[in-house]
C-alpha cells in the first residue's frame, strides 16, 4: 500500500495579514461566507481583478490552508462572471451550496482513467498493441460525451484482439496515481470516510488501486484473456455512467452513510450520472460537458482540490495546529 501523510488543514498567519479582513468576528464568518477561492497561493492583486471586472465588492471573511493550498472564503454569491474571471486568473472556487460535511462518515467515488491515475488505460495498452491513434480517438469522443459509451468501449476493446496480455503488466507496472491522489485518500480516510472506484475502465489495473491505495471498494470491466492473448471482448456487463451511478447508491446504503454525505469525482461525460446521484459532483481536470454540469469543478488544482471544497464544511472548528 501506498503510504501518504493526511493533506493538514490549518489556519495561517501568513492568510490573516495578507487578507486583513480575516479578522472579522467568527459568527460573521460563518453566517456569510458563500463560496471559496482556492490555489496553491492567491495574491491580494488577483481579488482586486475580479473586483474590476465584476464591478463587485469581493469581501474576503475567512482563510485557512489545505495542504499545500490556500483557501479563502468570499462572502456573497458565486456568479457566471466571477467564475469567468477566477477561470482567466487560473484560480479554482466552488459555490458552498449542498457540501457534504467532512466531520461525519461519508463515501467518495472516484472515476479511475484520467482522475486517480493520469493515463486512459486502453490507450496505453492500445499504443502497445499498435493500435494507439484509433482506439485514442474513440476514446477521445466518447470521453466528449459524443458516443455511446459502452458501444465505444467494445470497438475500443474489439480493436485488441489477438494482443499479447502480457502488455496488462507492462502498463500496470507503469501506473501512474494523479498527484495528491494516495493523499487524498489518506485525508478522506482520516475523517471517517470511505473511498471507492468505480471505472469504465479494467479490473487489471482498478484492483492494483484498491491494494495500492487500501480502498474499500473497487469495480470496473473485465478484460477477456485466453491462451496468454487478448479475446477482444469484454467478459461480463460493462461498468457504464449508471452502474456508476448504482454502485455509489449502493455502497452508501451498505455503509450507511446519508445521501447528501456522498461525493463523485470524475472527468468523461460517463461520470455524469454518478455526480447526479452523489451528494455532490465534483469535476476533476475535466471535458466541457462535465464541466458545465458537475456541482463544483477544480480545474488547476490537483486533487488537493478536492479537499479544499470539502474543508469548508469545517470552517467553524479548524484550528492554527495542523491536523
Amino acid at each position: 500500500m501506498d503510504k501518504a501523510k493526511p493533506l493538514a488543514i490549518h489556519r495561517s498567519p501568513q492568510l490573516y495579514c495578507r487578507f486583513p479582513s480575516i479578522t472579522t468576528p467568527f459568527f460573521s464568518r460563518h453566517r456569510h461566507g458563500g463560496w471559496i477561492v482556492f490555489a496553491k497561493a492567491i495574491d491580494p492583486r488577483q481579488l482586486d481583478d475580479i473586483r474590476f471586472f465584476t464591478g463587485e465588492a469581493l469581501e474576503v471573511v475567512d482563510g485557512w490552508r489545505v495542504g499545500p493550498y490556500e483557501v479563502l472564503l468570499i462572502r456573497g454569491e458565486l456568479t457566471a462572471e466571477h467564475r469567468t474571471v477566477i477561470e482567466a486568473l487560473e484560480l479554482d472556487c466552488a459555490d458552498l451550496q449542498a457540501l457534504p460535511d467532512l466531520s461525519r462518515p461519508g463515501l467518495a467515488v472516484f472515476d479511475m482513467d484520467s482522475t486517480a491515475i493520469e493515463i486512459e488505460c486502453i490507450d496505453e495498452i492500445a499504443a502497445l498493441a499498435g493500435v494507439g491513434d484509433a482506439v485514442s480517438a474513440v476514446t477521445e469522443r466518447a470521453m466528449l460525451g459524443e458516443l455511446d459509451f459502452e458501444a465505444s468501449l467494445r470497438q475500443r476493446v474489439a480493436a485488441l484482439k489477438g494482443a499479447d496480455a502480457a502488455i496488462l503488466e507492462t502498463v500496470k507496472a507503469q501506473l501512474p496515481l494523479m498527484p495528491e491522489m494516495a493523499s487524498l485518500v489518506a485525508s478522506l480516510k482520516a475523517h471517517g470516510w470511505y473511498v471507492a472506484i468505480a471505472s469504465g475502465g479494467f479490473t487489471h489495473f482498478s484492483d492494483h488501486l484498491q491494494q495500492r491505495l487500501g480502498l474499500d471498494y473497487a469495480v470496473s470491466n473485465q478484460l477477456g484473456c485466453r491462451d496468454g492473448q487478448l479475446t477482444g471482448e469484454v467478459d461480463g456487463a460493462v461498468v457504464d455512467a449508471q452502474r456508476k451511478a448504482d454502485v455509489l447508491t449502493m455502497l452508501a446504503q451498505k455503509y450507511d452513510i446519508a445521501p447528501e454525505n456522498t461525493l463523485a469525482v470524475g472527468d468523461g461525460a460517463n461520470d455524469l450520472a454518478m455526480m447526479d446521484a452523489a451528494g455532490l459532483g465534483i469535476a476533476y481536470h475535466a471535458k466541457p460537458k462535465v464541466n458545465a454540469k458537475a456541482q463544483a469543478a477544480v480545474k488547476h488544482a490537483w486533487l488537493g482540490g478536492v479537499l479544499c471544497v470539502l474543508s469548508a464544511s469545517i470552517r467553524n472548528r479548524i484550528s492554527w495546529q495542523p491536523r
